[in-house]
This record gives structure tokens, C-alpha cells and sequence, in this order.
């Protein structure tokens, strides 16, 4: 397992500067491909609803005559002319990190031996500032390429994976095979457990021994309906080897917690396992991620 960070190891591979990881798999040509892939004009979120309460804090303020508002009287005179219009307002707060908000992560989330993606110090990640290195403003112009669903609880038979189940590449290729599709350089690859939201100590998802596939298939993205790693992670000293290794030596951005069912419905309709796959994260400065609805139209 430890080899792997040898192994499958990008840093330098675009740049000792580079913060993108596996994005740079997505090339011009792969993005103008993944345009080809709509073929039904039909699009699908990817992403749970953020509840309140529960997955965020929300305080909201409504003001039915927008003249009468706190601080008002500082307004211009038409302000207080128009008394016909009003307004609401919220300010949330959110903890995307964890097992229920659809996010992306970026490479800077994770550390080991207190090195990040490229070998970058963990210190460039300061508690007031946030990350100056691989934060997730190194997706700000968006993820956009093509997605592939790979439906394991369908090619298994069954309607979800039991808990702690994990997933390897002969699964991967089952699935491909059943589907007709086959995962290629730059390709998004979205993982259907079938769990949903469904949370246990022990949980559906990869298995570490798919990072070499996912290496040579030159994957720039990976998803999954539950938070990615198999729990346990059946190692002993790491774990989440997923999130690890995939973050850090491979600089494999990842896409947790996504709502996989309509995804997974259309595509079995329309037969149709690829698609456009657009992901845009919020332009949050220094964060390890963002809450993100990714897009997939077929």
C-alpha cells in the first residue's frame, strides 16, 4: 500500500508548480469530446439538497417594504419613494467536509508525512488565510469533460452494496463491459454503490487497489455516492488510502457524497453511460474544497 505513493506518484509530473493534479488530464480536445457525448439534451443533478437544519446553519432576514429596513434613513430619496418592493436574505454556514454535502475536495486537503500534492509543505495552509498552494481556486474556470457512470450495484445484481463493502477494478471493468463503455484519459469516472445517503460506521466504496487502474486509465476525476473509501479501508495504518493517496501523490481530485440515483436511472433509460459532466466550485479563496451541484447532461 505505502509503495503507492512511489508508484502512482505525479509530483513533477506537470511542474513542481502545478497545482491541478489530474486536471491537466482534461485537455481542449477532451472537453471539445465531451460535447459529443450529449445526445439527448437531458441534464441531471449529481448533488444531495443541503438541508436545514442538519447539513447547514441559516439565518435569514425578510423585509416586506425595503424602505423600512435597519439603516434605511441613509438611503437615496428614491429608496423611500418605491414602497411597493421588498426583500429576503440568508447567511449560511456550511461544514462541506464529511458524509452528507455533495463537495469537491482539492489536493491541499490532505496531508501525509506533513507534505501535500507536489511535495508542498502542509504550513502553506494557515488557519486565518487558508491554503496558498492547491487550494480548490486551482479548478476556478470549472471541471468540465466527460463522465462516465460505472454502475457496481447494477452489475453486481443487486440494489446497493452492503456496508463495507469495497469495490475493485475487476468490478470496474464488469461494469464497463456490461455497459459497453470504456473509461479513458481525462474521463470524470462517477461510482455508484447504491447507498445514497446512507450512513454506517462501516460503509460501500472504493478499494485502494483501484488507484493503479485509475492511474493508467489517466482518470482526472473520481466520484461516489458515499464519502469514497471503503470503511475499513482493510489497511491497518491508513485510513482513508483512497483520499491519501489519491490527494496527495496523485493529486486526484475527488467528488464526495453525490446523489448517483437519477444519474443512474436516465442513463439505464436512455442507454447511455457517458456524458458531459460539469462541476463548478465556488471561487471560495484558500479552502481545501467547495459545496459543488455537479451537472450531467446526456
Amino acid at each position: 500500500m505505502f509503495g503507492y505513493f512511489e508508484t502512482l506518484s505525479n509530483w513533477g509530473r506537470w511542474g513542481d508548480d502545478d497545482e491541478r493534479g489530474t486536471l491537466n488530464h482534461i485537455t481542449d480536445d477532451v472537453r471539445v469530446a465531451a460535447a459529443r457525448s450529449v445526445r439527448h439534451g437531458r441534464s441531471v443533478s449529481c448533488a444531495w439538497e443541503v438541508g436545514v437544519p442538519g447539513d447547514m446553519e441559516r439565518s435569514t432576514t425578510t423585509c416586506p417594504c425595503a424602505a423600512d429596513m435597519p439603516g434605511g434613513e441613509n438611503m437615496p430619496a428614491a429608496f423611500h419613494a418605491d414602497r411597493r418592493w421588498g426583500f429576503s436574505s440568508e447567511k449560511l454556514a456550511i461544514t462541506f467536509h464529511g458524509n452528507t454535502i455533495t463537495h469537491l475536495d482539492s489536493p491541499c486537503h490532505i496531508f501525509w508525512d506533513g507534505r501535500t500534492y507536489n511535495g508542498w509543505s502542509h504550513s502553506l495552509v494557515d488557519t486565518a488565510t487558508g491554503s496558498s498552494w492547491a487550494a480548490v481556486t486551482a479548478a476556478a474556470d470549472g471541471i468540465v469533460t466527460r463522465g462516465v457512470l460505472l454502475d457496481v450495484a447494477r452489475a453486481r445484481n443487486v440494489p446497493a452494496l452492503e456496508p463495507g463493502q469495497g469495490v475493485f477494478p475487476e468490478d470496474l471493468e464488469e461494469a464497463e463491459r456490461r455497459q459497453g463503455v470504456r473509461v479513458g484519459p481525462g474521463d470524470a469516472v462517477l461510482l455508484r454503490t447504491g447507498c445514497g445517503r446512507a450512513r454506517h460506521l462501516a460503509q460501500a466504496g472504493w478499494h485502494a487497489s483501484c488507484l493503479p487502474w485509475l492511474q493508467d486509465r489517466q482518470v482526472a476525476l473520481i466520484a461516489a455516492d458515499t464519502p469514497q473509501d471503503v470503511q475499513p479501508s482493510g489497511y491497518a495504518d491508513i485510513l482513508m488510502p483512497v483520499h491519501t493517496v489519491g490527494l496527495v501523490a496523485m493529486g486526484l481530485w475527488l467528488l464526495d457524497n453525490c446523489d448517483l440515483e437519477a444519474c443512474a436511472t436516465t442513463a439505464a433509460e436512455l442507454a447511455q453511460w457517458d456524458f458531459h459532466l460539469a462541476v463548478a466550485p465556488v471561487r471560495l479563496a484558500g479552502t481545501s474544497g467547495s459545496p459543488v451541484n455537479p451537472i450531467a447532461t446526456f
